[in-house]
């Protein structure tokens, strides 16, 4: 028996895929220091906990199917005090950003239909659009540039006639990079003229850093009709567990057939729902420690890695991700020697080799990627050993 064309089409995580390796090394003793996924180590608001304690109900039910209303009401809540009115049929709570991508996909694409991505790209994006029958077209960035892509031509030199959305991600992962108010308009405006969807993945929104102001894609209402906006609680309150996400939505029809998918797939977690509804409820207050937190350890990441003779970065002023090319020419192969063969006074590091975030073959074959997630000390210690082991590896 045959399995469909469209899953061996789709690779495994290029962050995942790397366990074995790493877990092997723990098992022979070795401590490894995680810089290859995005799990904050920030601890999860009490508040979280404290009302899942509280749910009083004798019968743990199903919820609505568009989410449960104290849920619905906290998100619009959230978005009032950035200026951004929402309706209650606007919003519908997901099984964290994952699902809603997916959802959002599955209701626009018909097989063959285009999506415009910016390489390197979350990588999930090519497992989703793969699954819903879409073709990726993308837009290649560079490390010498800092993986800047929000230009009107290079945009426009991308759309065709199949081009049925684009994937904006804003603060990027994993990249870092971060779009002006001015630049969204500039996308805006291209939707509307040549009819595709926006797709604004803003689950890093709150972590802009160096002065930069905070914007979504969702101020400008003049394009409501084409910006579908993805959100969750998984980072913005350190609660990945927590599976929580949302479509936000001007646009009647896709909200109604989005809808229907909801709806198939029964409910998100109640209890899950209950809890993340008291995290929109933190006095906006608690993001400026979370950020002055994670904009030091950026500084941190990227004082540390400029001592690495040959390597090639810019200080992303986003999210919580740096990608950086190494003087190694496959930082794949490169990975696996530092988590096999390597060891500084029994520690190694792990990361994420880049050439798996990107669309175009042979690309990013030297570039990795960092989730600067860990405190200063262990941050410190893991580039230190990027660089002894760069040190090592190349003069074998």
């Amino acid at each position: 028996m045959n399995l469909s064309k469209k899953i061996l089409e789709i690779p495994h995580s290029p962050i995942r895929r790397f366990y074995v390796y790493s877990n092997e090394a723990e098992k022979n003793g070795k401590k490894v220091y995680q810089l290859n996924i995005g799990q904050p180590d920030i601890k999860t608001p009490e508040v979280f906990f404290e009302a899942i304690k509280k749910y009083d109900k004798e019968v743990l039910d199903y919820a609505p199917s568009q989410g449960i209303p104290v849920m619905i009401d906290a998100i619009k809540k959230y978005y009032a005090r950035y200026g951004m009115d929402y309706k209650d049929d606007q919003i519908l709570i997901t099984n964290g950003g994952s699902e809603a991508i997916m959802f959002t996909l599955t209701a626009i694409l018909d097989p063959g239909d285009e999506v415009i991505v910016v390489e390197p790209i979350y990588s999930n994006y090519a497992t989703f659009i793969t699954a819903a029958d879409g073709k990726m077209v993308p837009i290649t960035t560079v490390a010498e540039d800092g993986y800047h892509y929000a230009k009107k031509e290079l945009i426009a030199k991308a759309i065709t006639p199949r081009t049925k959305a684009m994937i904006v991600t804003s603060p990027g992962n994993p990249t870092g990079n971060v779009l002006t108010k001015a630049e969204m308009r500039m996308i805006c405006d291209l939707a509307a003229e040549h009819g595709f969807f926006i797709i604004a993945d803003e689950v890093y929104r709150e972590f802009v850093y160096d002065g930069r102001e905070m914007a979504s894609m969702g101020e400008f209402e003049d394009a409501g009709q084409h910006v579908i906006i993805i959100d969750s609680v998984s980072k913005r309150f350190s609660a990945c567990g927590a599976r929580v996400g949302c479509i936000v939505t001007r646009n009647a029809e896709l909200y109604s057939n989005i809808l229907k998918l909801c709806q198939g797939r029964l409910s998100s977690p109640t209890l899950d729902q209950v809890g993340a509804a008291a995290l929109y409820d933190l006095d906006p207050s608690y993001f400026d420690e979370v950020k002055k937190e994670y904009e030091h350890r950026r500084d941190v990441v990227c004082e540390e890695l400029a001592k690495i003779p040959g390597i090639v970065c810019e200080k992303p002023a986003g999210a919580f991700y740096i990608t950086v090319k190494l003087p190694v020419e496959d930082a794949e192969d490169f990975l696996i020697w530092l988590l096999t063969e390597f060891d500084d006074n029994g520690e190694t590091v792990m990361y994420a080799p880049a050439e798996g975030f990107y669309v175009t073959p042979g690309l990013g074959k030297n570039e990795m990627r960092i989730a600067y997630v860990l405190k200063e000390k262990d941050l410190r210690r893991s580039a230190e050993l990027i660089r002894l082991g760069i040190e090592r590896y190349n003069g074998r």
